[in-house]
């Protein structure tokens, strides 16, 4: 039984599809994943959705859907991997003892409950397919045929030692990890050798396109339009939905239509993009160095990203500028003028949550006055407080004239000239790599984190970094003299 005949079947699928017209999209889409015969609407309709002529002669190996909110992506990849684990028998390529997995991961569990649930109501209203379930809980569920369905989180070392018959990548634009800068790539190229003795091995990626960048875009470039054993369909909502209102949209498009366009109509963004790349990054890095040593005759400068101790981290970098000594000759003040100083970051620390503000800001303190900082600049965070706290160290906060966004466009030039020096701190690197520059409707550029993402190191870094490509008489850093 193919997988239109068990939609279509009274005994199984059919009762929980209301109106199968509606689904029409989906059903065409379900006919090109696993080859079976289109007739010439469903041919045009299969044109429309993923801009190919030629539907597949065979089963896909992948599968990316790039449709818009809304549009049924999740029940339909529900469903495909609720025939894939009930349907097929995959025991001859399993060993004893060994059980075939249909992972699911998303950017955290929460989000990938929404498929299990989706997944366990198809089984459990099917008594033929209820009675394959041997155990089952929130986050998993084994049947008696040597299938486990299980939830996974997004990180390419939880797929390692397992069988993948079936990898479903729930918002795969929207993963976010503190181990890369590239995460959807790193767990898909882990996925894949798990899959790889399984034949006829399924992976599906779904989302919202976001940027232009990461695996979807990649694969949306390389794949979208061509005959491939990859298949790339790229839908809006109300293609893949008939069901959803005009007015849903249109209000969209009223209040944000740049947004609308990625959201309801699966455009990827061209209004945001990486703002460092990652060879800007490498090449600034000393390999190995984490923290410099203070030095008697450097005038340092501190940044201080605070925080309230149960959320984000509350962090602090020191950085200084280099100068030349008097040149002693015509040729030695040509080569200073060629050679522009260079801004080396000195520390870059960052205490995570839970903690207590006050014995951060101690602790901070001892730090900057071993560096000769009796000042320290960050951002309006909680007003007083800040101020109060580090003053009662011997320490005067100034609040920055530049937001967080400013401090990461003016320390732009330095790494596009190759004028700093970074420490090799790993959560700094994946920091800066994953900023994301924004163009506004003003046509003004922004920069800051990702979606569910952080830059409390990148945001002290930058704004230690920004305050030495300051005058010198401007830099809000004295050396310390002693309280």
């Amino acid at each position: 039984m193919n997988i239109i005949q068990a939609i279509q079947d009274a005994s199984l699928f059919r009762p929980l599809f209301k109106n199968l017209d509606s689904w029409k999209s989906w059903l065409c889409i379900l006919k090109a994943i696993f080859a079976l015969r289109m007739d010439k609407k469903e041919r045009a309709l299969f044109t429309q959705l993923t801009g190919r002529e030629t539907p597949p002669t065979q089963q896909v190996e992948e599968c990316w859907l790039v449709v818009g909110r809304r549009g049924g992506k999740s029940r339909i990849v529900a469903l495909i991997a609720t025939y894939l684990a009930c349907f097929r028998d995959y025991r001859p390529h399993l060993a004893p003892g060994e059980r075939g997995i249909i992972m699911i991961t998303a950017t955290d569990r929460r989000q990938a409950r929404v498929i299990m649930r989706f997944i366990q109501a198809l089984i459990n209203q099917v008594p033929m397919l209820a009675a394959m379930v041997e155990r089952q809980d929130v986050e998993s569920l084994d049947l008696n045929n040597q299938i486990s369905i299980e939830i996974t989180t997004a990180s390419f070392r939880t797929n390692r030692g397992r069988t993948v018959v079936c990898f479903i990548g729930e918002e795969t634009p929207y993963w976010r990890s503190e181990e890369s800068a590239n995460p959807d790539q790193e767990i898909l190229a882990s996925v894949r050798p798990a899959m790889a003795t399984i034949p006829n091995a399924l992976l599906f990626c779904i989302g919202s396109p976001y940027r232009r960048a990461g695996a979807m875009y990649e694969t949306y470039k390389r794949h979208y339009g061509h005959d491939s054993p990859i298949l790339v369909v790229q839908a809006t909502s109300q293609q893949m939905n008939p069901c959803i209102p005009d007015s849903v949209i249109t209000r969209a498009m009223e209040v944000d239509p740049v947004a609308a366009q990625s959201e309801f109509f699966a455009q990827f963004r061209n209004d945001i993009g990486s703002f460092l790349d990652s060879d800007s990054i490498d090449r600034s890095i000393e390999c190995g160095r984490q923290e410099r040593s203070p030095q008697p005759d450097i005038q340092y400068v501190a940044f201080c990203d605070p925080s309230g101790g149960a959320h984000d981290s509350m962090t602090l970098a020191i950085a200084h500028r280099t100068t030349y000594r008097t040149p002693r000759s015509a040729q030695e003040e040509r080569d200073q003028r060629e050679r522009p100083p260079r801004v080396v970051l000195d520390v870059c620390r960052a205490v995570v949550p839970p903690f207590s503000p006050d014995a951060v800001v101690k602790e901070f303190c001892q730090v900057l006055r071993t560096y000769h900082c009796s000042t320290v600049v960050g951002d309006r965070y909680s007003m007083e407080w800040v101020r109060e706290s580090f003053a009662r160290q011997g320490i005067l906060y100034k609040h920055s004239e530049l937001t967080a966004s400013e401090c990461y466009l003016e320390a732009l030039p330095l790494f596009m000239t190759g004028c700093v020096e970074l420490l090799d701190i790993r959560k700094l690197t994946m920091e800066l790599q994953q900023l994301e520059r924004r163009t506004g409707r003003s046509g003004k550029d922004s920069v800051s984190h990702p979606p569910s993402g952080h830059d409390d190191l990148a945001n002290s870094c930058c704004g230690a970094l920004s305050l030495c490509t300051q005058h010198r008489s401007e830099i809000h850093a004295v050396k310390f003299t002693g309280f």
